[in-house]
């Protein structure tokens, strides 16, 4: 007889009956937290202090995760959704949340993550310094929107993607991106959609600048000249600097048109320190989305290190300049280190289209063996920003470096806990910790920590 695999039901998943939780707390990632028979429940949607009909859809020995299926008794600090897309789009999690809830529960949860996850002892309050705060809407200067063909309907969707899949959901406005940009989507999806080659089209990435707003539109094929009149014709009408990006990354500029025999595109950019400093970058390259908080940000980081004349400062993870090129303004000598080499020409470029001298740049792979670096050695202060794997291998090279103050930006609570207790073991104590809030309406935590070497 003939035998047939049938796979067997996946307990660990399967859905459970319904049933009535009370939330105790949020975890760092936004869920609520619950307790049934022994096990942590955690449940995405839900407040501190909410009773919830819930739903089991993934069980572990320890723990289990459950979707909400309705609330029971609201938490004081629920409020409706500001977006039609909410629960759709993958993106603001938290917008069920009041705004000064949030905060208070990321300062809350960074807090608790540094002293659970680092050796760091409870943080004394005197020590947290204010969070770092601006607008809860409109507040990104930048954003990927994703495109899907539908070759049914010979349609183009326009959107963001849904949480945990790759279905695209289209999107006709997004109230935490800056208005302008905004205002571009509904119109943008439309013009794309006239075009003959509107299937080989990838996804658009939209800036906010101070000299415009820019769109760089991935292209898998070289577009027919009609579609690329219908593109500048567009990009006139509203003003928009449109460029192309083939395959290989090459970028191709659409409009504003550019004088004949000049390739060179026009650069997007930003002011910092006050005006003081102007900091351009490659559409493409890292910049930090919310561009008010990165003025703080730069801002408290200075403030910080209190940079003096004749101090060597070390910027690892330098990106365009963003924090090494104010820090020069203070006439200290200032070497940034950046693991992109397209982003350390670029930092170089910054660096004389400001005038400073005092700023040098390098590129070097910072998870890397650092020993051969001609920059590495005995420097005064410190500065990290990594991205969210954090900055556990650069920190090995603390004993050669010996600053007095490190300053670390962080985009990710876990590594940065991880990382501060290199820094704890090393000598240094904890003098200030605080959030920057990124990004409102999401679970996402920045954090600044300041280091200072025990003496």
């Amino acid at each position: 007889m003939a035998q047939f695999f049938q796979a067997k039901p996946n307990k660990s998943k399967q859905l459970s009956a319904k049933l009535s939780l009370s939330v105790t707390q949020l975890d760092h990632l936004g869920a609520g937290i619950a307790q049934h028979q022994g096990k942590i429940v955690f449940i995405p949607g839900v407040l501190p202090g909410e009773t919830a009909t819930v739903q089991f859809v993934e069980q572990k020995k320890s723990y289990a995760k459950a979707k909400l299926i309705s609330i029971e008794s609201a938490s004081a600090n629920r409020i409706k959704p500001h977006c039609p897309h909410y629960q759709q789009c993958g993106g603001c999690d938290l917008q069920h949340m009041d705004t000064n809830a949030q905060r208070d529960h990321k300062q809350t949860a960074l807090v608790d993550l540094i002293s659970k996850l680092s050796s760091a002892k409870a943080i004394d309050a005197d020590i947290v310094a204010d969070p770092i705060v601006g607008e809860a809407w409109h507040y990104r200067r930048r954003a990927r929107l994703a495109t899907l063909f539908d070759k049914n309907t010979q349609r183009l969707q326009l959107g963001f993607r849904a949480g945990n899949s790759n279905k695209i959901v289209s999107i006709q406005q997004c109230p935490v991106l800056s208005e302008s940009l905004s205002a571009l989507i509904t119109p943008l999806a439309a013009n794309l959609n006239q075009l003959k080659a509107k299937a080989s089209l990838g996804h658009v990435e939209l800036t906010q600048a101070d000299n415009g707003n820019f769109a760089v539109l991935r292209v898998t094929k070289v577009l027919p000249a009609s579609d690329i009149r219908w593109l500048t014709g567009f990009a006139e009408k509203h003003q928009l600097n449109l460029l192309l990006q083939n395959d290989a990354g090459q970028l191709t500029q659409l409009f504003p048109l550019l004088p004949t025999g000049d390739e060179a595109i026009a650069l997007p950019y930003y002011h910092l320190a006050q005006e003081a400093v102007r900091c351009s970058f490659t559409p493409g390259n890292f910049v930090q989305v919310n561009g008010a908080i990165n003025q703080a940000m730069v801002d408290q980081a200075i403030e910080w290190l209190d940079p003096q004349p004749g101090e060597r400062i070390l910027d690892l993870f330098c990106g365009v300049g963003n924090f090494s090129l104010p820090l020069a303004l203070k006439a200290a000598e200032v070497i940034g280190v950046e693991g992109v080499p397209e982003m350390v020409q670029q930092a170089k470029q910054n660096a004389v289209d400001n005038q400073l001298d005092n700023a040098t740049f390098y590129h070097a792979d910072l998870s890397a063996d650092l020993s051969t670096q001609t920059w590495l050695g005995k420097i005064d202060k410190l500065l990290l920003d990594p991205a969210r794997a954090g900055a556990f291998e650069s920190l090995q090279w603390l004993q050669k470096m010996q600053p007095k103050k490190v300053v670390y930006v962080s985009c990710n609570p876990a590594s940065l806990a991880r990382d501060s207790s290199v820094l704890l073991a090393s000598g240094y104590r904890i003098a200030q910790v605080g959030l920057v809030d990124m990004f409102p309406q999401t679970h996402h935590i920045e954090a600044m920590v300041l280091f200072e070497l025990n003496i």
